[in-house]
């Protein structure tokens, strides 16, 4: 079920001061599909969601939830979260500790007073589908935090919702189980082929889980993409550095050859990949770590002996020294001194380089992102 999003506003005032939690978001989020609403904390992405599901009221605009206008400041519709058939999985879980699993994924179902044959069927029909059978007369609170997550997704699924929102539901799991409860949550959400809207500040949760996302800040919507979009061909310097740590270096266009831009930086003369900006305009350059590839000079470097012979530079190579290097166990995380500027390199874990070494790297101008300023 698609839900179209029109010049909603959330203000909201602290200590004499008007905050802008949502400044005129317009949005659409594709049926059947995963969408991630990403940003910083305080960005309006949870006020966001918790307007789409009925816990907030804006002060302007309209939502509407597939053919029907759930709220509208114009029309003077409100329609109230209980009526809009979405699902929802908080941040804590929401867990009754004084319920079991049962009565805890029932308690939809036992609100709208289904018979009992039939509330048993589809408890037990969702518990099967997150692998919680057999749980059912467990203590919701005595479970991992992993099964826990998986409760509260059942409790939302249980209704059969239309549409699932999720508001940053990993976010109190340690990294190895939340890496492993991501890869579940993908699995059921594409199984399931329903709309989900997801609220993260988790980039890696945000590529890894997203068919859709929505980068926001200050309360706008500033970029919208499938992943790799918006990893490898973001618009903006705030969006390439938030999606991935990106070493972003002021350059300036020097002229557009074939499909190629060429650009003239601090640490040297870069041909990247066509970008639509005029010659002179300031620009920023954008290197991911893991494509700065270091080595020592000279290897792995083709050159005709007449090029060796006339001092011959690779174009986009560089020459640097390493300056830090630290194992962070499947690469070493390092920074390479170019003149003034400090690069970050995610280096092989099998790497020989130390703390000094001159080395040389040669960058793709595929892997060249131009941004604005």
């Amino acid at each position: 079920m698609e839900i179209q999003i029109t010049g909603l506003r959330k203000h909201f005032a602290s200590e004499g001061k008007v905050i802008k939690a949502l400044d005129d978001v317009d949005l659409c989020i594709p049926a059947n599909t995963i969408f991630t609403l990403l940003g910083p904390s305080g960005c309006g992405k949870t006020t966001l969601l918790r307007c789409i599901v009925g816990l907030e009221t804006p002060d302007a605009g309209e939502i509407r939830i597939g053919d029907e206008t759930v709220w509208s400041s114009t029309q003077r519709v409100y329609l109230p979260t209980e009526k809009r058939k979405l699902g929802m999985v908080f941040q804590t879980y929401a867990i009754w500790p004084h319920m079991n699993v049962f009565n805890n994924v029932a308690y939809p179902l036992q609100a709208q007073k289904l018979p009992k044959d039939e509330i048993r069927d589809r408890v037990a029909k969702t518990l099967a589908f997150v692998q919680l059978e057999g749980f059912e007369e467990r203590p919701a609170t005595k479970l991992s935090g992993g099964q826990q997550q998986r409760v509260a997704l059942a409790r939302a699924l249980v209704a059969e919702p239309k549409v699932i929102l999720f508001d940053e539901p990993l976010s109190n799991l340690d990294a190895k189980l939340r890496e492993e409860t991501r890869k579940e949550l993908k699995t059921f959400l594409s199984e399931l082929q329903i709309t989900a809207v997801y609220v993260t500040h988790d980039r890696l949760e945000a590529l890894a889980l997203s068919d859709t996302i929505a980068v926001m800040r200050s309360g706008k919507i500033i970029e919208t993409g499938d992943p790799k979009k918006i990893y490898f061909g973001a618009e903006s310097s705030f969006v390439a550095d938030f999606i991935g740590r990106s070493n972003l270096i002021p350059a300036t266009v020097k002229a557009g050859s074939g499909n190629e831009t060429i650009v003239e930086s601090a640490i040297g003369e870069f041909s990247c990949k066509k970008a639509d900006f005029a010659p002179g305009t300031e620009v920023t350059l954008c290197l991911r770590p893991e494509f700065i590839r270091p080595r020592r000079n000279g290897d792995g470097i083709a050159q005709s002996p007449a090029q060796q012979g006339r001092g011959f530079v690779p174009p986009n190579s560089v020459q640097g020294t390493i300056e830090t290097l630290l194992f962070v166990g499947d690469a070493y995380e390092g920074e390479i001194r170019v003149g003034e500027t400090l690069l970050m390199a995610r280096i092989d874990p099998d790497t020989d380089f130390k703390v000094g070494d001159t080395v040389v790297f040669i960058v793709p101008a595929e892997q060249c992102l131009l941004v604005a300023k």
